[in-house]
């Protein structure tokens, strides 16, 4: 297991990380191999290992499944920990030969070098905003799925609907007296009641979001763009985090993934479509909120604009880039507490 070897100076350590083991290599600054060590994953275990490595080792994970505890243990234990960004290491998988160990090692290689692309680690406070964010998101999704089951229900029953809200105050009265037969009137029942506890559920973390994040600056400042409620706001701080870790607006949009692709070649330069390469919440949200938007506002007023230049072909387009200049205030509002943009039209 470990090959001990004297070594004075900081160690480097790359661990690959799996679901119920791990592989831990040491090497030295220089890269020579100090020892390698295979746990059961533990935080008891990962903070005995790491203590071989001597004070404040530089330790490096991938991003991958369950690694919020090995990153928190690792930093208690007083490394300095740094995640990978796993489109970053991809290219290990291309290797002819393909072991933890190496992968380890690799991690490790690419720390010492600074050729790592690394991932932001989020602090526990942004961490639990996002599992409260995301959760929301999840049971969303789930009640969706069961209204859409509820509407296959009425189509197999050869009825329609008299209202377009099905599940409102007076779709439900219209369901509880629709001709069903005994088992899509079971079903019906347990439809409503699951989407019923779903949407209690949602209120819930909407109101534990709305009280952690009630003094937030940044979040009030996020809401003053048209388009961006309560929900949306949550969703974008909690994703986003620290915005100050990006240069400017440019760097946010191209981490959401809203940024063209580049190739080039020489003298040959080709861009294509957004590269989808990065938040797919915040992605999601932008285009959503342009689309919520009212006529007159800036992003609805700029997807206009594009529409009428380019035709109604282009609808997408014109979505996907209002929704980059949304995402452009939403970087403002999160750094300077305000859209100053906003305020002048506001006062014109």
């Amino acid at each position: 297991m470990d090959h001990v070897t004297a070594y004075a100076g900081r160690q480097i350590v790359g661990m690959d990380l799996h679901r119920h083991r791990s592989v831990l290599v040491r090497m030295t600054e220089g890269g020579q191999r100090l020892a390698r060590s295979r746990i059961t994953n533990s935080p008891a275990e990962l903070t005995e290992q790491i203590a071989k490595a001597g004070p404040s080792p530089k330790v490096v994970l991938e991003a991958t499944y369950g690694w919020y505890w090995a990153a928190d243990t690792l930093a208690s234990a007083g490394a300095e920990v740094h995640l990978a960004h796993p489109l970053g290491v991809k290219m290990f998988s291309y290797r002819r030969v393909k072991t933890d160990e190496r992968d380890a090692a690799d991690l490790a290689d690419l720390l010492r070098m600074g050729r790592l692309p690394e991932s932001w680690i989020a602090p526990v406070d942004i961490r639990d905003l996002r599992e409260l964010a995301r959760y929301r998101h999840k049971l969303v999704g789930l009640r969706t799925s069961l209204k859409d089951q509820g509407a296959a229900v009425i189509a197999k029953a050869g009825l329609h609907a008299p209202v377009t809200d099905l599940y409102g105050t007076r779709g439900r009265a219209w369901l509880a007296t629709a001709a069903l037969t005994e088992v899509y009137r079971l079903r019906m029942v347990s439809l409503l009641d699951l989407i019923n506890t779903l949407t209690a559920h949602i209120g819930e973390l909407d109101a534990e979001l709305a009280t952690r994040l009630a003094d937030d600056p940044r979040y009030l400042a996020v809401r003053t763009i048209p388009g961006i409620g309560p929900v949306f706001a949550a969703l974008l701080i909690a994703e986003i985090g620290d915005v100050t870790r990006f240069p400017g607006p440019g760097q946010l949009c191209s981490w959401a993934g809203m940024t063209p692709k580049h190739h080039q070649s020489d003298t040959r330069t080709r861009r294509g479509r957004i590269t989808k390469q990065g938040n797919p919440l915040v992605r999601w949200a932008c285009v959503e909120a342009v689309q919520r938007s009212r006529r007159g506002t800036p992003m609805r007023a700029l997807a206009d604009r594009i529409i009428e230049r380019r035709g109604k072909e282009a609808n997408h387009v014109a979505k996907v880039a209002a929704a980059r200049k949304l995402l452009t205030l939403v970087y403002y509002a999160m750094r300077d507490g305000e859209v100053r943009c906003l305020a002048r039209t506001d006062a014109a």
